[in-house]
């Protein structure tokens, strides 16, 4: 089972632990005392590219650039569910000394998933630092196809450290990788592991879902929501977002974050238009193989069998055409008979997730040409882009 780190009432956070929800965490935490072995030799890893991994200095290099976030709602909806509750607690870091601060879309919103009607920002956001310094941020915008929110304070007083921010070119599989943020309302834990895989796809607000997603094994749990993912060299390369709980509500060690670039970019159009928009084709596909594509008779090994045509979508009027069949192959049900997708301009399919991937590179209302297979035959067709729907749609 993979689910969004939800949110969770502070109350029930501060009462059991062992209960699950993203933004969790009780009130105010306690103290805490730091001791230091100074005879302790430091535990590093072996990195991928020759150097090494020193969680202890990675620590102490971003630690102080990452902050708890504490949500006030209006008691409704989940809140409610949850026992009433109207505050719930994720994490964040900063990226900017004027005081912006990244952070999980659904750390300062209501959303409850895909589809699950209009998303409404918490009524007040409070940020607190590693200095224990703690003011009122300003909700800049979210993102619900990413999961993302860009937050502000006022930079006045305060001491900020921002994090620097990688890129996804950055990501290898089995790197090792460090997430910091405010497990059970743990402020600024720290937990390590290895990037378990790239690439994955995972669920957003919406239903459309966010690849390229990083999986990791670093322990990541309730209240992680919106805090670094961090390389070797104190990188962020995504924001933890979501975890596997097989059925339970902690870390069973399958943890995803949204990747940097994906990151980056809605940063970007939040910082200059408090939203986001991203293109949209208007089909659904079921990926293409070898075995499949010599069952169904393809002269192509890899690309994207178009499903369904969204009626009236960019898709349809350009002519594009879904399944009109379905066939039980190696003991799944294939919608065959539609058209192939194998390229979007000079981008190939091959993966499942290459085909959103690429879209969502361009912007509402470019045009892009599609190769396509039609009845054994390869031909090109322009599609002009329209605007993804709005949550929930």
């Amino acid at each position: 089972m993979t689910a969004r780190l939800p949110h969770l009432a502070a109350a029930i956070a501060a009462a059991a632990l062992g209960l699950a929800g993203c933004g969790g965490g009780g009130s105010d935490s306690g103290s805490v005392t730091t001791v230091e072995l100074q005879n302790a030799p430091r535990a590093t890893l072996a990195d991928a590219s020759g150097g090494s991994f020193d969680p202890q200095a990675i620590y102490q290099e971003t630690a102080p650039g990452v902050v708890t976030v504490r949500s006030i709602f209006s008691g409704g909806g989940l809140q409610s569910l949850l026992g009433g509750g109207s505050a719930a607690q994720g994490s964040g870091f900063v990226i900017s000394d004027g005081g912006e601060i990244a952070t999980n879309a659904h750390v300062v919103t209501d959303a409850t998933g895909p589809g699950g009607g209009p998303i409404h920002e918490a009524k007040e956001v409070y940020v607190q630092f590693a200095d224990r310094n703690e003011v009122g941020a300003h909700i800049v915008g979210f993102d619900p196809n990413a999961d993302v929110a860009l937050l502000t304070v006022d930079p006045h007083g305060l001491d900020l450290h921002p994090l620097k921010l990688a890129t996804n070119e950055d990501v290898r599989v089995g790197q090792p990788v460090a997430a910091i943020g405010s497990p059970f309302g743990e402020d600024r834990s720290l937990s390590a592991g290895i990037v378990s895989a790239t690439d994955r796809s995972i669920q957003s607000l919406t239903r459309f879902e966010i690849e390229g997603a990083i999986q990791t094994d670093a322990s990541i749990n309730p209240g992680n929501s919106g805090g670094p993912l961090l390389d070797a060299n104190g990188r962020v390369i995504g924001i933890n977002s979501q975890i596997a709980t097989g059925g339970g509500q902690g870390s069973v060690g399958i943890g995803f974050a949204v990747p940097i670039a994906l990151v980056a970019r809605s940063l970007s159009d939040l910082r200059s238009d408090g939203s986001v928009k991203y293109a949209y084709i208007g089909v659904t596909t079921q990926p293409l193989y070898p075995q499949l594509a010599e069952r169904l008779g393809i002269a192509s090994d890899t690309g994207a069998l178009v499903a369904k045509v969204i009626p009236d979508g960019p898709a349809d009027q350009a002519g594009l055409r879904g399944s009109d069949q379905k066939i039980r192959f190696q003991g799944q049900e294939i919608d065959a008979g539609g058209d192939v997708i194998v390229a979007v301009d000079d981008h190939k399919v091959v993966r499942a997730s290459d085909l959103p991937e690429i879209i969502a590179g361009y912007e509402p209302g470019d045009t892009v040409t599609l190769r396509i297979i039609r009845d054994g035959d390869a031909q090109n067709v322009d599609v002009k882009l329209g605007e993804r729907p709005a949550s929930g749609g």
